[in-house]
Formats: C-alpha cells, structure tokens, sequence
C-alpha cells in the first residue's frame, strides 16, 4: 500500500506550472521509520541528485543528529517528509519557500502508512507553522527555545543550512541545550546502531 502511494506522490503534477524545473519529488518514507524529518523543500543539489539533504544542510543535520550517512539514509530510521516535495527555485537569498499544495495533499495519508514513527522534527518556520500552528511561539528562536513544551514526540529545531550560521552564533544555546537533547533521543529511539 506504501508503494503504490508513493509512486502517486513521485507523479504528482499539481503544482507543475509554479516549478521551475520539471517536478522531481523527493523524499523517504518507510511503515518501519523510527524518527519523521518534516522540512522545508528540497534544494537544487536534492533535486539533481534525487537525493534528500544531499548538500551542506545535510552534513550539519547529521553533525546535529550524531548519525552517519548510512543511517541517515536507511528509511527505517529517517522518513524525510519536506513541506514542498519538488525544488521551489532561487530566491535571492537561498531557495523559494515549499509549495503550499503538497502537505495537505500528501502528508497524512504518508503518516498514517508510518506507525512506528516515535520523534518528529519540524525543521524549519514552514514545518513549525504548519504542524504547531497557535502552539508556535513568537517567532522560530523562541520555538526552537521551548523545545521541551512540545512534548517527548516532537521537537522544532531551525534549518540547518549555512544561511543560517549567523543565527546560530547569536544562539549558542541551541548547541548547548537542544543538540545534546536531540543525539540523545535520537540515540535512544535508534537504539545507539549507527
């Protein structure tokens, strides 16, 4: 049953008029993922590659993760849901926001085929409006800051792309607090196999 509704997602065309290539889904669903990555949308590298987080965003989420690569593409670990499952396009400063169309299309029917999820991450101001809704704080610094509100389930965390280096050094608590919470999690959930 996953198989035939991914296939439905990868031929997915209903935002193919807003893309500026071509529509390429991208992302990784498994009814064994352990830990839900909800994200942004994929960026150019992901969109050639057909390969989720394959760019620098990538390298520092599995630095904040304390996974490998092999881990981190093992679909029964990581399912990678993004807002917008198809590259959006340049903005001038890094990428167009995730279409609006694909999360309420895909995304329930997605979860419900994934059971065992036990964590799940909001990467991101897309992600955190969309699934925390009022339960958002003020802005994403004071989200990511109420880590523990959300329960032992979710955790919002902010994008790992290199744009965002200046808010990370502005907010070295998030190294401090919310990293060593979340390799733990993840450690526990995946049972330390790396």
């Amino acid at each position: 049953m996953i198989q035939a509704l991914q296939a439905s997602v990868r031929q997915c065309r209903i935002c193919k008029a807003a893309l500026p290539v071509p529509p390429r889904a991208i992302f990784a669903v498994h009814p064994e993922a352990r830990i839900a990555l909800i994200s942004q949308a994929p960026g150019r590298l992901a969109h050639e590659k057909g390969l989720p987080y394959y760019d620098p965003s990538g390298v520092r989420l599995r630095q904040w993760l304390n996974v490998d690569e092999a881990t981190f593409y093992d679909p029964t670990c990581f399912s990678i849901l993004p807002m917008g499952f198809c590259y959006p396009g340049k903005a001038k400063t890094g990428d167009l926001p995730p279409r609006p169309e694909c999360a309420p299309q895909w995304h329930a029917a997605l979860l419900r085929m994934m059971p065992e999820i036990a964590l799940t991450l909001y990467i991101g101001q897309y992600a955190q409006q969309y699934y925390l809704g009022a339960n958002r704080k003020r802005n994403l610094t004071e989200t990511v800051r109420a880590f523990r509100e959300y329960g032992p389930g979710v955790l919002p965390l902010p994008h790992p792309s290199p744009l965002n280096n200046r808010w990370l050094s502005r907010n070295p608590w998030f190294d401090m607090e919310v990293v060593p919470y979340l390799q733990a999690k993840v450690e526990a959930i995946l049972g330390g196999g790396q």
